[in-house]
């Protein structure tokens, strides 16, 4: 079975490792050929590209497939996958993100593709936008719908979500856990070293973010709390892992506070160094208003430790309220105040929901369990598809 994936590109991001994780292991399956369409890469976002210098001819990058809405480049991008597609059919198409998601399914359909399937790892429509962008995707998404055969979503609240907007039957969907290498979370170590090189003492208390310094990605509410916490709690520290067009911003927000020296920002690292970062946290909090199932959570407890979330599309089928963190309603700060200052103060129940995270993820999100439902599911799809009368 010949297998393309088309993503709009590979940004240091959840949803590009979960992609490049699926098309690494796939290609190791018996029956399958798997190949990987992206669009450019480029911002403070990271590149994720060199994931492929080892297999050469398994990437290929097309320029046209851009992020932004761009009427000419986005009709160059069908017209260049169609051609491909043609040229060199595949049996099933599988896209990820929205711009790759709507082009890459009508340019799979307009050339025949039999199988076309499409993994939703976060919403593109919701109160995050505007009225005008909301219908905009839900127009692209409701067409696209049309020629798909199935959607992977990575939480059940995707699935819940579109079903709502309608788009796709229940039959259609399937969740698969956006799985990940463990081993590194499980040995994450709270590394002395480390610590002293990014200034925090052995006695700090160190809440960690994970996420692109952007909008929707919650740091702001993060600053709101920060000021009165430190106030109770003069050795906390907030450690913001990742980069983007807000850091200076949000740098100048530290100083401005007085807090320059309780916030440190790690800049841009590759996904290989998250586990030892994560292995001196002592919470993680996860404060998006947008997100699919947020791959910081999972990892953060396997690495053992506890998390609070905002109570946001698939954020509650990983922290679990009271048993692997706390949830807290989107926004609400005094919840979110109470929340840290419960932790913080509470060594024994970071252990013991930390724990109890370790053994839940443990049990769900390995790679291989992920890499395996996706080619039960493709093997389910192409039997369905040759069963089906001409």
């Amino acid at each position: 079975m010949r297998v393309t994936h088309v993503i709009t590109r590979l940004i240091v991001g959840g949803a590009q490792e979960n992609t490049i994780a699926s098309v690494l292991g796939l290609r190791n399956k018996p029956g399958l050929e798997v190949h990987l369409i992206s669009g450019p890469t480029s911002g403070p976002e990271g590149s994720l590209e060199s994931s492929f210098a080892s297999t050469p001819g398994l990437l290929s990058v097309l320029p046209e497939l851009v992020r932004p809405i761009h009427p000419w480049k986005d009709l160059l991008a069908w017209r260049r996958l169609t051609g491909r597609f043609r040229a060199h059919p595949p049996d099933l198409v599988h896209t990820h993100s929205g711009k790759a998601g709507v082009i890459g399914r009508l340019a799979a359909a307009r050339a025949g593709v039999p199988l076309i399937v499409h993994t939703i790892h976060g919403p593109s429509f919701g109160a995050f936008q505007g009225a005008l962008a909301n219908s905009l995707f839900l127009c692209a998404e409701r067409r696209a719908a049309r020629v798909t055969t199935h959607f992977v979503t990575v939480a059940n609240a995707m699935t819940g979500q579109y079903l709502a907007a309608g788009i796709g039957r229940p039959q259609q969907f399937t969740r698969i856990l956006s799985g990940f290498p463990l081993e590194p979370f499980l040995s994450a170590t709270n590394d002395s070293a480390l610590r002293a090189r990014l200034k925090i003492r052995p006695d700090d208390l160190v809440v960690g973010k994970v996420a692109r310094l952007f909008k929707l990605k919650g740091h702001d509410d993060l600053f709101r709390v920060a000021p009165r916490l430190v106030q109770n709690r003069p050795n906390l520290k907030f450690l913001l892992v990742g980069d983007g067009p807000w850091r200076e911003r949000f740098e100048a927000q530290a100083r401005s506070l007085g807090l320059a020296e309780h916030f440190i920002f790690t800049g841009l690292v590759p996904p290989a160094e998250v586990p030892r970062l994560i292995g001196i946290m002592d919470i993680l909090v996860h404060l998006s208003l947008r997100e699919g199932l947020p791959r910081a959570l999972p990892q953060a407890l396997a690495a053992a430790r506890p998390v609070i979330a905002y109570d946001c599309d698939g954020a509650r089928e990983i922290c679990l309220d009271k048993e692997t963190g706390f949830l807290v309603r989107p926004g609400d700060l005094t919840g979110l105040a109470a929340a840290l200052e419960r932790l913080a103060g509470d060594a024994d129940l970071r252990t013991r929901l930390g724990q109890r995270g370790r053994q839940f993820v443990q049990e769900r999100f390995s790679v291989e369990r992920m890499v395996e439902d996706l080619y039960a599911l493709y093997m389910k799809l192409s039997a369905e598809n040759h069963a089906m009368p001409t």
